[in-house]
């Protein structure tokens, strides 16, 4: 068994328009951009990076804007709902806000008797907000009140056919199944960071998913370092999984395999994090270019769609304004 894993890292989604995607997540949702840089393998396209103030592990929810993506299909063999976590109390200012962002599909829910907000994103993503008053992180309080800020994930749903071979996985991984409900089973990583929650529906007669703006491209989960992820990496070759080498993504190191259910699956490590090149207090203000792709600067930065508002700068005083 694995035991390096310390619950969700990233979510890594498709959009369609960038300055759309900007707006929702650091107007609607109050996340703050911590990073704005370009696709590894499309360097033409974003790729932007939401999260708490430092962007944690656990916070981070990432997207590739594709201009004019086709819609993703929703079906089995997918992560569905990404879900946040907010304080005990803040359903109710939650559900107000989003209704005045004009947020569609907003509905209340109920899962594991927990409360929730579902909601879609400007894609059709499937988003919810949950209550969890053991989560003890602190939120990106700029858009919105500290008491009621996003803390990071609450947890992840991954949609399959047959939640069979998943599950093994994920227990191999260092997840226990907590509970089920329903054709629901929940998995939770050991600790208390927050993030911890993966929950596994079976659809058996839903239709396999089409990747597309809307679409969860990968999960990522966290392990402290680059000794824990090498770790991991052979257990997960010993017991049969293709995995690929480990690449540098500049902000962490990465390995990705493809789960049973057809799922990509990321570990990444917690290192360096998004400050190796930036200070803390202007994370996502500039364009910044992998190596491999900062002689493309000039044709990019008048290439790429400009993003409008989303970065919040900090004076000496700590007091915060937009940029």
């Amino acid at each position: 068994m694995i035991r390096k894993i310390v619950g969700l890292h990233h979510v890594t989604a498709m959009a369609s328009d960038p300055a759309a995607n900007n707006s929702f997540f650091t107007k609607a949702l109050g996340l703050r951009r911590v990073k704005k840089t370009v696709n590894f393998d499309a360097p033409d396209v974003y790729h932007l990076y939401y999260g708490d103030e430092t962007g944690a592990p656990g916070t981070i929810m990432t997207y590739f804007p594709f201009p004019d993506a086709a819609p993703g299909r929703k079906g089995a063999g997918e992560v569905g709902a990404t879900v946040f976590a907010v304080p005990e109390g803040a359903l109710g200012y939650w559900a107000e806000r989003l209704q005045r962002f004009g947020v569609q599909e907003l509905a209340e829910a109920q899962r594991f008797g927990a409360k929730r907000l579902t909601f879609a994103g400007p894609d059709g993503d499937e988003l919810a907000i949950v209550e969890d008053p053991a989560d003890t992180r602190a939120g990106w309080a700029n858009e919105t009140p500290a008491d009621s800020a996003i803390r990071g994930f609450h947890s992840a749903s991954i949609r399959l056919r047959d939640i069979g071979a998943t599950a093994e996985l994920l227990k191999f991984m260092g997840y226990e199944q907590t509970e089920t409900e329903q054709n629901i089973a929940r998995f939770r990583a050991p600790g208390d960071a927050g993030a911890q929650l993966i929950d596994l529906e079976a659809v058996a007669d839903a239709r396999h998913n089409e990747l597309g703006a809307g679409s969860v491209h990968h999960i990522a989960f966290a392990v402290p370092d680059r000794a824990a992820q090498l770790e991991v990496r052979q257990q997960l070759l010993d017991t049969g999984y293709q995995v690929t080498p480990v690449i540098d993504r500049d902000y962490f190191w990465a390995i990705y395999f493809r789960t049973p259910g057809g799922v990509l699956f990321e570990i990444a490590t917690n290192e360096p994090g998004f400050d190796r090149d930036e200070d803390v207090a202007h994370l996502g203000e500039a364009l910044k270019l992998p190596t491999q792709h900062a002689h493309l600067r000039p044709f990019l930065e008048k290439h790429l769609k400009p993003l409008g508002g989303g970065v919040t700068r900090r004076d000496s005083s700590g007091k915060s304004y937009p940029s």
